[in-house]
């Protein structure tokens, strides 16, 4: 299975396998998932989502600080 993958101005297909979740997919690109908000085909979703074949995955890095 491929989806797609946006952050910022780059853009990626990656395999992934069945049954993964977003969580799962931050996890595996080492991005905490406390830094970054996940669209799936434009849509605003939570950590537990599942990711399906063909699906688009947008990752927007959260600015914050003091």
């Amino acid at each position: 299975m491929e989806v797609k993958i946006v952050i910022g101005e780059n853009t990626e297909i990656r395999e992934i396998n069945e049954n993964q979740t977003v969580k799962d997919m931050l996890e595996i690109m080492d991005v905490p998932s406390e830094t970054v908000v996940v669209k799936k085909n434009n849509y605003i979703v939570i950590e537990e989502e599942p990711v399906a074949d063909g699906d688009t995955i947008e990752i927007i890095q959260v600015i914050y600080g003091g």
